[in-house]
C-alpha cells in the first residue's frame, strides 16, 4: 500500500522571526511542508479564513486543519510528530512548565521594548533599555538553571525556550545598529552571548531566519512608513 503523504501547509513570512519559530520546529522534526509567502496588510483569502479572529500569521494547516499562534503551533508540531526528531517541550513536568513561564515572559517584555528602542513604537526609551537589560540578566541566570551545564537552554539541542527566545534575540543585533547601544556584552551576558552563537548556527535555524541585514532592511522601511505624511 502506497504511504500517503501528509497535507501540511505554512503560511507566513521569511521576514518573520515569528514564522521562523514554526518552520524550526518543523525542521526539527524533518516535517516536510509546503510554504505560503504572506506579507502584511496583504494577506491571502485563505490566511483569512484560516486565522478568522487576528488574521495574521503564522498559520499552520494540517490537513486542511489549521492552527494558529506561533508557540501554540510549535507545541501541535511536538505533539503530533512524537516520533520523529527529539522532544521539543521538556520531558519533566516541572521544566516543562519553567520553559512556558519563560516563553510567557519574553514574548511579554521583548517585542514592546525593541519597538520602542528602534522607534516603531512612542515611549521612554531610557525606561525601555534599563528594562530590557534587566530582563537579560534574568535571563543570563536562567540559562544557567535551565541548560544543567549543556549549550541550549532545552539541554543537548534547541528546545522549546530556545526557540522563543530566539527570534526575540533575532532583533537584538538590528537594535543594536539601530541605537548604537551594544546590548549584548560578553563581559555581562557570556551564557546568553554563547547560547546565541550555537543557536543561529543550528542546522534548523540558520536556513529559515532572516539575516540582521534583512532585518534592518524592514527597519528601514517600516520606519519609512511611520515618517510618511498620511495622504
Amino acid at each position: 500500500m502506497a504511504v500517503v503523504r501528509e497535507e501540511v501547509k505554512l503560511l507566513g513570512s521569511s521576514m518573520s522571526l515569528v514564522t521562523s519559530r514554526v518552520r524550526i520546529a518543523l525542521n526539527l522534526k524533518g516535517v516536510e511542508y509546503d510554504f505560503f509567502e504572506e506579507r502584511e496588510g496583504q494577506e491571502s483569502n485563505l490566511l483569512l479564513e484560516s486565522s478568522p479572529v487576528y488574521n495574521r500569521f503564522p498559520v499552520l494547516i494540517h490537513n486542511g486543519k489549521p492552527v494558529c499562534g506561533s508557540m501554540i503551533i510549535v507545541e501541535y508540531i511536538d505533539e503530533m510528530w512524537t516520533s520523529s526528531g527529539s522532544s521539543i517541550l521538556p520531558a519533566d513536568s516541572y521544566d516543562c512548565a519553567i520553559a512556558r513561564f519563560w516563553t510567557a515572559y519574553v514574548d511579554g517584555k521583548f517585542p514592546s521594548l525593541c519597538r520602542i528602542l528602534i522607534g516603531f513604537q512612542e515611549g521612554d526609551k531610557e525606561h525601555a533599555l534599563e528594562q530590557l537589560v534587566a530582563s537579560l540578566h534574568l535571563l543570563e541566570e536562567a540559562f544557567v538553571k535551565c541548560s544543567k551545564g549543556k549549550s541550549f537552554f532545552g539541554g543537548d539541542d534547541i528546545g522549546y525556550l530556545d526557540i522563543a527566545l530566539g527570534s526575540h534575540f533575532g532583533w537584538i543585533r538590528p537594535t543594536e545598529k539601530v541605537t548604537g547601544i551594544q546590548l549584548l556584552e560578553k563581559e555581562k551576558f557570556p551564557h546568553l552571548l554563547e547560547w546565541f552563537e550555537y543557536y543561529r548556527s543550528h542546522h534548523a535555524v540558520k536556513e529559515v531566519t532572516p539575516t540582521t541585514d534583512e532585518l534592518l532592511t524592514v527597519v528601514e522601511e517600516v520606519k519609512s512608513s511611520l515618517d510618511a505624511p498620511a495622504k
